[in-house]
């Protein structure tokens, strides 16, 4: 099996947030879950993407953190058919089906990926808010405004967590013990925190997923594409707009995440990605 390290959601090298791709042959059926998840735990990436290619520009992706499979994950998507295009198996200008877990979701493939998120929703508000601030604000003195905090999903729930300004977020230092009790209580992924801002970019984000082994993640494209939705319901951004998202400052791997809301309610994620290194899995 042929493998790559993408990073997703940028255009160079070491930006982004990296993911493992696999590439099965034409025809050929998924390893064993046993397998996929230890390939995942030794590439040590947040997520790596499993790729059954169908013909037709048809693709089943399955997606492995080191810990478990999960049922979705955009950067990974955006890393597998970003690959894809740049090494010739699927041209610039078609939609793809990708068949997930998390249903069958649209992947337009141009001059960047853009992939359908699942139908977005509100979960739940979250109750115990002031649980959660002091989860995520350590010992700091955290600016939190006066918006609601929500569970939302577009494939995978996340607590999407406003905050006041880009200082606060930045200095959120959260107690990953606590974060994991509380994810798996809510059965959410994790938290993605956001500020708004007037520089260029419709927020500042950034995500926390210990339960799957991820303490932070510097591109979260199912997470951004929750927070598009939670935006518009709340009448700052509109449909049709194109969002653009700062993320992974913190971590020094700055991504760009990109989301739109169609008129019909379909959010939809991408960006760009950058092939890092390939090779071969000799199993």
């Amino acid at each position: 099996m042929k493998y790559y390290i993408v990073d997703a959601f940028t255009d160079v090298a070491f930006g982004g947030n990296p993911a493992g791709v696999v590439l099965l042959e034409q025809g050929a059926s998924f390893p064993t879950d046993e397998l996929m998840q230890q390939v995942a735990a030794e590439l040590r990436f947040s997520e790596t993407a499993f790729v059954q290619n169908n013909g037709s520009n048809e693709f089943t992706v399955r997606y492995f953190t080191p810990c478990s499979e999960v049922d979705l994950c955009g950067h990974a998507t955006i890393a597998t058919f970003g690959m894809m295009s740049s090494q010739g198996i699927i041209p610039r200008g078609v939609v793809c089906r990708n068949h997930t877990l998390a249903g069958e979701l649209e992947v337009r493939v141009d001059d960047k990926v853009m992939m359908q998120m699942a139908q977005p929703k509100v979960i739940a508000p979250l109750v115990d808010v002031p649980y959660l601030h002091d989860i995520m604000a350590g010992m700091n003195m955290i600016d939190w405004p006066e918006m609601p905090v929500e569970v939302i999903s577009t494939g995978l729930p996340d607590i999407i967590m406003p905050v006041g300004n880009v200082e606060s977020l930045n200095a959120l230092k959260p107690n990953m013990d606590k974060l994991t009790e509380l994810s798996r209580e809510l059965n959410v992924i994790g938290v993605h925190a956001f500020a708004i801002s007037d520089d260029g970019y419709t927020a500042h984000v950034r995500n926390f997923a210990p339960l799957y082994g991820v303490p932070e993640e510097s591109a979260t494209g199912t997470a951004n594409a929750a927070l598009n939705y939670y935006l518009y319901r709340r009448n700052i951004v509109k449909h049709d707009q194109e969002c653009r998202f700062m993320q992974g400052e913190v971590m020094k791997r700055p991504s760009v995440v990109a989301t739109v809301m169609t008129r019909e309610g379909t959010v939809y994620v991408g960006g760009h990605s950058a092939i890092v290194a390939a090779g071969e899995l000799l199993i």
